[in-house]
C-alpha cells in the first residue's frame, strides 16, 4: 500500500478561525439573551429593577394590536 504524502501539522494557528466563530457566537447569545431578560416580564424579587441604558424597549403589545392588511381588506 502507497502513501499518499499527505502531511498536516497540528498547531494553533489551524484554530483562529474556529475560536473566533465560538466567541462570536457567545457575544450573540448573550446580547440576544440580555436583551429579551430585560423586555420580559420579570420574576418575583425582579420588579423594580431598572432596564441598563443601552437595551432598546420592545414595544410588542402595540405591533402587535395594529391590523394587518389582510385584516382590514373585506372580500
Amino acid at each position: 500500500m502507497g502513501s499518499l504524502g499527505i502531511s498536516f501539522t497540528v498547531g494553533a494557528g489551524n484554530f483562529v478561525p474556529f475560536y473566533g466563530v465560538l466567541l462570536l457566537g457567545l457575544v450573540a447569545a448573550v446580547s440576544i439573551g440580555l436583551i429579551a431578560w430585560y423586555n420580559s416580564k420579570r420574576p418575583p424579587g425582579w420588579e423594580n429593577a431598572d432596564r441598563p441604558s443601552f437595551i432598546p424597549k420592545l414595544n410588542l403589545e402595540a405591533s402587535e394590536s395594529t391590523p394587518t392588511s389582510d385584516e382590514t381588506t373585506d372580500s
